[in-house]
């Protein structure tokens, strides 16, 4: 690793590769380090998903979308928040974001069209085919590989280091100073620290934690301690339904194309219309687990998924030609179980309004054969953290620039809303760490190379 670095990137997760890519592109010496044995982060964990308005591949495929009306779904969802600008910067340059990754870069990935999104009003995520987060990830690490820049992984940042005048001239990796003209933290955020979940996300402090195990709020400490402002840090990705014992994440597309969420009571708890992030809060508060509910149709659908058809061998579903066998099976008492389901379909059928108020059936009313899933709710990443600017750079209280730091992904301050998981819509994660990602390491090079 040089010493006279232009952008020492910390954290190689999919917002850490994308900034080091574009300096390099930019002609910087750029060098990435991570701390864990392998990287990834949280990235590789999720389902690759990326909003991509106006993309090339949504012409091509007919479909009408713009900045503007993806500005208006993200607002609807996550009401007015700390980076509202953050939101602005996503909508207008996602799209391109995506042709650069699929067109520029060889990523493989495509535009979903089989159904829309939690938060989305028309088909714009564009994900892996695989619908894994690691195929990208393993793409960006290849585009690295191709361009020569170091990856040292197992290497941990332990401090900033800044001059007299407090600018950020590099950082203490492993006890040796590492002197760059810029640093770009890619840290993600903090719900692998329970002390800083307890903190700031109260209400999911106390739910399992399942994304990668070195997000823990690094970027927050280092940040602080320069002066850096904090923004919407009680946004949170929760999970509604990780399968037990199996730890894999059941397909919200069972739910989403008409399945339900019932408590160990045999009865719904609340509308499920909320969305994976959304309603993990609601599983939380009814119990330790619950069951997901579906039919051998949605079944069908969900086994294109590569994790639910994994999950689907490693026994999860339990599967039955009555409710009473459902019920059965699942240890649920079986009336309760007949009697919401029999109700749930009266309003699938538009003969009685929803309990809970759901509008979204899809492909209900459910019939046989049923399925059944016992689940758990999870949090899978933060969404608050550092303030940036439309160039990633991080931000003081006052509004002034702390010169040559800057942050993107989960380090930063996301779009996901002020608090909980109500926010949260498909691919916001994502998206930020691509973008703010892709944006500091450009931002970076130009300001070096106006210097």
């Amino acid at each position: 690793m040089s010493d006279h670095l232009d952008l020492l990137v910390i954290g190689a997760g999919a917002c850490g590769l994308a900034a080091a890519i574009s300096a390099h592109d930019a002609g910087g010496n750029v060098a990435i380090i991570e701390k864990r044995a392998t990287p990834g982060g949280n990235s590789s964990l999720s389902t690759g998903s990326i909003p991509g308005a106006g993309s090339r591949f949504q012409v091509a495929a007919g479909i009408k979308d713009s900045p503007e009306q993806m500005i208006s779904d993200l607002t609807a969802v996550a009401g007015d928040h700390d980076a509202n600008n953050i939101t602005s910067l996503i909508a207008y340059e996602c799209g391109r974001l995506c042709e650069w990754l699929i067109d520029d870069l060889g990523a493989r990935m495509e535009l979903i069209i089989d159904y829309r999104h939690i938060g989305h009003s028309v088909e714009r995520l564009h994900a892996p085919k695989s619908r894994r987060g690691q195929d990208l990830v393993d793409d960006l690490l290849k585009f690295v590989e191709e361009r020569d820049i170091p990856l040292a992984v197992g290497n941990s940042a332990e401090r900033l280091l800044t001059n007299k005048d407090g600018d950020v001239i590099g950082a203490v990796v492993a006890g040796v100073d590492v002197f760059s003209k810029k640093v770009l933290l890619a840290t993600n955020g903090f719900a692998a620290n329970r002390e800083l979940v307890q903190r700031f996300c109260p209400e999911i402090a106390n739910v399992e934690y399942f994304g990668a195990p070195g997000s823990t709020g690094d970027a927050i400490e280092w940040g602080q301690s320069l002066g850096a402002d904090l923004g919407n840090m009680a946004a949170y990705q929760g999970y509604a339904a990780v399968a037990y014992p199996q730890g894999q994440l059941l397909s919200w597309t069972t739910i989403e194309k008409g399945g339900v969420l019932v408590g160990n009571d045999g009865e719904r708890f609340g509308n499920e219309d909320d969305g994976y992030s959304g309603f993990a809060a609601q599983v939380r508060k009814q119990g330790e687990f619950a069951w997901a509910v579906y039919d051998e149709r949605i079944h069908a659908i969900a086994l294109a998924e590569e994790e639910y058809a994994e999950m689907s061998n490693m026994g999860a579903i339990k599967w039955s030609n009555s409710l009473q066998g459902l019920a059965e099976k699942a240890n649920l008492p079986t009336k309760p179980l007949e009697k919401t389901i029999r109700a749930y379909n009266k309003a699938a059928t538009g003969s009685a309004n929803d309990l809970y108020g759901r509008k979204k059936f899809e492909m209900a009313p459910l019939q046989a054969p049923y399925a059944i899933v016992q689940v758990k709710p999870g949090l899978f990443h933060t969404q608050g953290g550092l303030k940036v600017d439309n160039h990633a750079r991080v931000m003081r209280k006052d509004g002034s620039i702390i010169k040559n730091l800057f942050a993107g992904g989960g380090a930063a301050a996301g779009i996901s809303g002020a608090k909980g998981a109500m926010g949260y819509a498909s691919g916001n994660g994502l998206i930020t760490a691509l973008v703010l990602g892709r944006n500091g390491g450009l931002r970076a090079m130009h300001e070096i190379n106006m210097q």
